[in-house]
């Protein structure tokens, strides 16, 4: 495919960036004009927002022209980084919304922060790009998913293991029936990787940090370091600790391999290991099995590793960032012939999210795709703090004569913020 002269390829070997990225030739910045590349509003660009501003600035199809985050700290270092003067810089993510040269967002906010951004920026005609998981509950992944449909907004997820093509040959095998029928899938995920501050006290709020805005639709809580940024992701009132930051991952890509991509299982049942104590509230260890309507059960155990492996009647499919292993070991080498089933492919999640807004086509990981995965990792959570079985309706979505886990699918938002 070319745009102005400007192959994909070329494309994506500007896209490998890093604050140190290659620079591109003006050469080839000149071949696409100004009005033709899509300006980009950051909103998030601590921790993995970083990266995704490296990402977008590497790839000459899109320009950032904005950048939002509440804590000074990363905030003065991304507008530097972007070339942008002080004027581009935000505290309120509904200012960069405001401005007409954004054409899309980048929401790269701790998980409590994705669906309010997300619904308000598809009302403003933006498209957008999410961080995973995609929700704080499943209530906000169905109304981002509506909200993105009504307004006719593009929303890639952050599952970029999809654009990885490990991930994409392991589940066409799968797809192809050449493991046979598959009867089980593991999941593995890693255990917390930070300790649990047993011991935390309330301290001063950094200068230049709006702590009301981060905590937002979350509980009023004392600030302490430990309860914001990267660790955050271990607090249930943010996030859903590894289940939902691994498990994004992992769980996706059984979702995938499954072709569950708009459904999900029928049935979950979970044992998790929680906190007695401290700062951090999510599980450090969790065994969940999902069964589908098929009668398949995917088993996921949280320890240690990150992995997805398919076991069929006639061999397997194990996969992860490092390898695939396949059994019989032949398989490993198949190519996937013209008359089986080709999923989308997209060697780059980034130019698959750019090559989406200028067709209007779905992504690789659009909305649905993310709600759905991220809902298996929500339904592990709730089947583990309720400590027994639960059935789950994936069309209706609810559980099936159950209103006490009916309640866990949404929360209640501190006020002023609702979806």
């Amino acid at each position: 495919m070319v745009r102005n002269g400007l192959s994909r390829r070329d494309f994506l070997k500007a896209s490998a960036a890093a604050w140190g990225f290659t620079v591109v030739p003006s050469s080839v910045l000149g071949q696409m004009a100004p009005s033709e590349r899509i300006g980009v509003g950051m909103i998030g660009v601590g921790n993995m927002g970083s990266s995704n501003l490296k990402g977008f600035m590497g790839n000459p199809g899109f320009q950032v022209v904005a950048v939002c985050d509440v804590d000074r700290f990363y905030r003065d270092p991304a507008i530097k980084a972007a070339k942008l003067t002080a004027k581009d810089g935000y505290n309120d993510f509904r200012e960069v919304l405001d401005r007409k040269d954004v054409d899309a967002v980048c929401i790269s906010t701790p998980d409590h922060w994705h669906a309010i951004p997300t619904i308000a920026a598809a009302k403003a005609g933006k498209d957008i790009y999410c961080e995973k998981p995609m929700t704080l509950t499943i209530a906000e992944g169905r109304a981002m998913v509506n909200a993105c449909k009504r307004y006719g907004r593009v929303l890639q997820t952050g599952s970029m293991q999809r654009s990885d093509a490990r991930f994409l040959q392991a589940c066409e095998l799968v797809r192809n029936g050449h493991i046979g029928d598959i009867k089980q899938v593991f999941v593995e995920i890693p255990g917390n990787n930070r300790d649990n501050p047993l011991d935390w006290k309330e301290e001063p709020i950094p200068d230049g940090f709006d702590y009301n805005f981060w905590l937002g639709q979350a509980p009023q809580a004392p600030y302490t370091k430990m309860r914001c940024h990267y660790t955050f992701r271990f607090i249930l009132d943010y996030s859903g600790g590894q289940m939902t930051n691994w498990g994004a991952h992992y769980l996706d890509i059984a979702q995938w391999g499954l072709g569950m991509d708009d459904s999900g299982p029928v049935k979950v049942k979970g044992k998790g290991e929680f906190p007695k104590g401290g700062l951090f509230t999510t599980a450090v260890k969790a065994d969940i099995t999902y069964t589908y309507a098929n009668g398949v059960e995917l088993i996921l155990h949280q320890e240690k590793g990150g992995n997805t492996k398919f076991v069929g009647t006639k061999g397997s499919v194990s996969v992860n960032r490092d390898r695939i292993v396949t059994e019989p070991q032949s398989l490993a080498e198949h190519k996937t012939g013209p008359d089986e089933i080709h999923l989308i492919r997209s060697v780059d999640h980034k130019m698959n999210f750019l090559e989406c807004i200028k067709s209007r086509q779905n992504p690789i990981c659009h909305a649905e795709v993310g709600h759905r995965s991220a809902t298996l990792c929500h339904l592990g959570n709730i089947a583990m703090l309720l400590d027994r079985e639960l059935n789950w309706d994936p069309v209706k979505e609810k559980f099936v004569n159950d209103p006490e886990a009916d309640a866990m699918i949404s929360r209640n938002m501190r006020a002023p913020w609702t979806l």
